[in-house]
């Protein structure tokens, strides 16, 4: 298990190349500098956490206690960091300008920012060749801001880009619907931050469909129920692929994450109380334009009302596209690695089935790539940064060498109360069968010698 790259002196003194400067990439630069190992950080954005600056307004259902990444914390109290209060709950923005900066700002020139990573492969050979493969460094071809290119030598490759820069379309089908790209002015794949007074003005007053069943449609239908409080005429139509079932609405006080619970409590508050209407079992496959507005087409020939916005919160998928010269097991599903999509799969796994891993199920035919954090669970939607931050740990004592510390789980995760899988939305009533919200939660754990029994989405 531990990494297999030969010993030369040549390939011990390039560097451990991160791609993305977000929660979990940055938790790899420290796990490895604590280490001992050089990391080099390459990041699209201009700042540390650009993609989490996206959606600064967003308001996290997991605690600082749960977000700050140990061996981060260690190198940022050499610096004086005060840790904000562990209870708390940071936005997106708290979590980016509080945390990930400072922790970008210690790293210093480890750190590279506008700096996009186009491809990554072996030196001097595609993924055909065999010859001598895992003796050459990896080469990672970058583009900066100016257009500039250049490559960069790597002993191993960590990428934590995310997914956040490929939103899944709406069509049902996985493809765009048709229309879809004609109608991109009036679809947003983000939920809106309603306290912008340009954005509130795009949907105060209007019907906008909020197409998706996860905790991003959950806060879009909220706030769109407080705007309607105070703006008459606003309203949203809620599309579900699925029916509504015991769990639709998640765990609620049940949840192990109580944020993530009263999200969905304040969901089902916006329909219950004549915010939102629902519309259920409808997969979108147009998007037309008529005078009236946004008409969407479901497969099965419904034609639902004309709405004035869309907000399309169906997840996320991998960009795989400049990994591609790299020997990957990915399943042909999730998109996943092969050893952990089945750990993960939303047709099979619900919150309790779950579990920490590392460099095990993070292994590719390719030696010394992996890919951490969101990433890593390709399509799969219930990634925690606490997981992202156990993935990097166990890689980096793995690329050190430390076989007994790459193998050992040093978090427990909670029980969080939302059970189903997407495998089920044609079947509400089996849906509710799964058996509720989870048992008795587990104590969230980080640390040494913590059980791998727990559970946790």
């Amino acid at each position: 298990m531990s990494e297999n790259l030969p010993a030369d002196p040549f390939l011990d003194g390039l560097p451990t190349v991160i791609i993305g400067a977000g929660p979990v990439g940055l938790a790899a630069a420290a796990q490895l500098v604590g280490r001992g190992i050089e990391p080099l950080v390459l990041e699209a954005g201009r700042h540390a956490g650009a993609a989490v600056r996206e959606w600064s307004h967003v308001r996290l259902f997991s605690t600082w206690a749960e977000v700050v990444d140990p061996a981060a914390e260690k190198l940022l109290a050499l610096t004086g960091w005060s840790k904000p209060d562990g209870s708390a709950y940071p936005a997106g923005g708290d979590w980016a300008e509080k945390y990930l900066q400072p922790l970008a700002d210690v790293l210093g020139e480890r750190v590279r920012y506008g700096a996009t990573v186009t491809g990554v492969s072996r030196t001097g050979r595609d993924r055909v060749v065999d010859a001598d493969r895992g003796e050459q460094p990896f080469t990672v071809h970058v583009t900066g801001t100016a257009g500039r290119e250049e490559r960069i030598l790597a002993r191993a490759v960590i990428d934590a880009s995310g997914t956040w820069s490929t939103p899944s379309p709406l069509g049902g089908d996985g493809l765009p619907a048709l229309g879809e790209k004609a109608a991109a002015d009036r679809i947003s794949y983000r939920v809106p931050d309603l306290k912008d007074p340009a954005v509130r003005a795009r949907y105060a007053g209007k019907r906008t469909a909020v197409i998706g069943s996860g905790a991003s449609a959950f806060t879009a239908l909220a706030t769109l129920a407080d705007v309607a409080k105070e703006a008459p005429g606003t309203h949203a139509v809620w599309i579900l692929r699925r029916g509504i079932s015991g769990s639709t609405f998640g765990g609620g006080t049940a949840d192990q994450l109580p944020a993530r619970g009263a999200l969905g409590l304040a969901a089902k508050a916006a329909v219950d109380n004549g915010h939102a209407d629902a519309v259920t079992g409808f997969r979108t496959s147009a998007v037309e334009q008529t005078s009236k507005g946004l008409v969407l087409v479901g497969e099965d020939s419904r034609r639902l009302d004309p709405v004035d916005e869309i907000i399309g919160l169906t997840g996320f998928r991998p960009d795989l596209t400049f990994v591609d010269e790299l020997r990957l097991a990915l399943d042909e599903r999730l998109q996943a690695p092969v050893d952990l999509a089945p750990l993960i799969d939303p047709n099979v796994h619900s919150c309790g089935t779950v579990y920490p891993h590392g460099v095990k199920e993070l292994s590719h035919p390719e030696e010394g790539v992996y890919l951490v954090g969101m990433k890593s669970y390709g399509r799969a939607p219930t990634f925690l940064a606490m997981t992202g931050y156990e993935q990097v740990r166990s890689i980096a004592a793995s690329l050190a060498g430390d076989r007994e510390a790459a193998e050992r789980v040093e978090l427990t995760l909670p029980e969080t109360g939302v059970c189903g899988g997407a495998g089920l939305f044609d079947e509400p009533e089996a849906e509710a069968s799964v058996g509720g919200c989870c048992a008795a939660p587990n104590a969230l754990q980080i640390g040494v010698g913590a059980p791998a029994s727990s559970g946790g989405c």
